[in-house]
């Protein structure tokens, strides 16, 4: 399953790098990819998405569900 996030405040490859890296340790994912000039986060694997939301807010920044 893919989902994706949209994420605000990335604005570096180093931001991207700690938002995967959040996303990663999260249980049920299989792999992660941020992009920060689109400001959005795939995830794939079946990792509850409230998860992947506080996970993505603890390493600072703002993270929802995208439509």
């Amino acid at each position: 399953m893919t989902t994706t996030l949209t994420v605000e405040g990335m604005g570096c490859e180093g931001c991207e790098d700690i938002v995967e890296n959040a996303l990663e340790g999260v249980d049920g994912v299989e792999d992660a990819d941020a992009d920060e000039a689109d400001g959005v986060a795939t995830v794939e694997g079946d990792a509850d998405t409230e998860a992947l939301l506080e996970s993505v807010e603890f390493a600072g920044y703002e993270a929802e569900i995208a439509d």
